[in-house]
């Protein structure tokens, strides 16, 4: 340090002594100048290198100690985004600031320049710090419990882009000899191009806003988007750009804006509350519905979940029918029991005794207009389980049980006929 004061303090004998030395050598006196200048470049240049090296090695191997030895971990994060790495940086720039003008006195040009390249240098390297700083705030950000759910990347992104337009506008500045102020001036007059040149960022940072304000997606978030042919977990939020990892694994990226000006569905509802729906119908054939004689309702009472159901109901239609004076002789007179509503009772029970099936949540077996298909009757429950494959499995476990037993209460399930159909009737 003693030999840089000096070299400091004598920097004038120095270029004294340089520029004899080259007159020794019998260069001519054109030639004294621009050779003086580039050994004065070139020492600098070493001195500067030499000071980032020294800078480096001292201050990283203080502090990397330092680290080892605290309890927090705060410091271990700035240590690993290089934020120190990146401060000793700011050596060479600073030293550069304070020899310019004593090993070039003399050469007001000179003098300019390299303060000029030393102030260039200094935001460069500003800009670096501060990258870093937003890399350790994204980290900190990210382990709080109270941002888990929100876009911090994208944060930080737009944070990065703040750090780059007015470092390069300072860039600008300093370059050209201008005030920042005149170059924002400058930008001003400009905004158009800017808008079209930075729509997708300006764009993204106003949606980025909306959907944390209105936490309409985050991070674990199932969504389907079919007009990007998206389908499964939002895996990333970034300023522009939304990845979803798809069912098959594959993956596709959304703009950040589409989730504002588009419509698409967002599952977490589903998850957050108490079950996932089921709802499902299966078509019964129309010509199989009919009024239910002794015969079948004695074959019916024997079913376990439907006994107290048809004791009810037949109470019930006697009761109906004897205040009205019917002639039972004929089926078509008064109440009567039919297949089809045994049938659908004995579904409402045996979904009722499932205990996969939310019993709070809306419960309901039901028919739906007839079609030329038949009559659908449809199931709109809601499973307890939330995952996707106990889901399908007690889905599938109801509708197999459903489609064996329909035969006997003498209904059938309609289908189109197949080839194995009309083979049959050629026979």
């Amino acid at each position: 340090m003693d030999r840089l004061v000096s070299t400091i303090g004598y920097a004038d004998s120095f270029m004294g002594g340089v520029e004899a030395r080259l007159v020794d050598l019998g260069l001519a006196t054109r030639y004294v100048e621009p050779v003086k200048i580039t050994v004065v470049v070139l020492l600098l240049t070493t001195i500067c290198f030499v000071a980032d090296f020294i800078a480096k090695r001292l201050l990283l191997s203080v502090i990397d100690r330092v680290v080892k030895k605290t309890k927090t971990d705060l410091d271990d994060i700035f240590l690993e985004k290089k934020v120190f790495h990146n401060l000793a940086h700011l050596v060479p720039p600073l030293l550069l600031e304070s020899l310019i003008p004593s090993f070039f006195l003399g050469y007001d040009k000179w003098i300019a320049f390299g303060v000029r390249f030393s102030d260039v240098y200094l935001i460069v390297v500003g800009m670096t710090i501060m990258l870093s700083l937003g890399k350790v705030l994204q980290v900190v950000l990210g382990r709080q419990s109270f941002m888990k759910d929100k876009p911090t990347e994208s944060y930080i992104q737009l944070l990065n882009i703040t750090i780059y337009v007015l470092g390069g506008i300072y860039l600008t500045a300093v370059l050209f000899g201008k005030s920042p102020w005149g170059v924002f001036s400058a930008l001003g007059a400009m905004s158009v191009v800017l808008m079209l040149v930075f729509k997708d960022t300006i764009l993204g940072f106003v949606a980025s806003i909306q959907l944390a304000a209105n936490d309409m997606v985050k991070v674990g978030d199932w969504v389907e988007f079919p007009k990007y042919g998206a389908d499964g977990d939002v895996i990333e939020i970034k300023l522009q750009t939304i990845k979803i990892r798809n069912w098959d694994k594959t993956i596709t990226t959304v703009p950040t804006y589409a989730f504002v000006s588009d419509a698409f569905k967002n599952w977490r509802g589903m998850e957050e509350s108490g079950g996932r729906r089921i709802k499902r119908s299966i078509f019964i054939d129309m010509s199989t519905i009919k009024l239910c004689d002794e015969e079948m309702l004695n074959r019916y009472d024997k079913v376990n979940f439907i006994a107290d159901y048809l004791n009810d109901k037949q109470a019930e239609v006697a009761s109906f029918n004897s205040s009205k004076s019917f002639d039972l002789s004929n089926l078509v007179n008064g109440r009567r029991i039919t297949n089809m509503g045994t049938f659908r009772a004995y579904v409402a029970a045996y979904l009722k005794q499932n205990e996969f099936i939310n019993k709070d949540m809306t419960f309901l077996v039901r028919q739906l207009q007839p079609t030329e298909k038949g009559l659908p009757l449809e199931i709109y429950v809601f499973s307890s389980e939330k995952s996707w494959a106990l889901y399908e499995g007690i889905q599938a476990d109801i509708f197999d049980h459903i489609l064996s037993v329909i035969k006997e209460f003498d209904l059938s399930i309609f289908q189109s006929p197949s080839g194995n159909d009309f083979k049959s009737l050629m026979k």
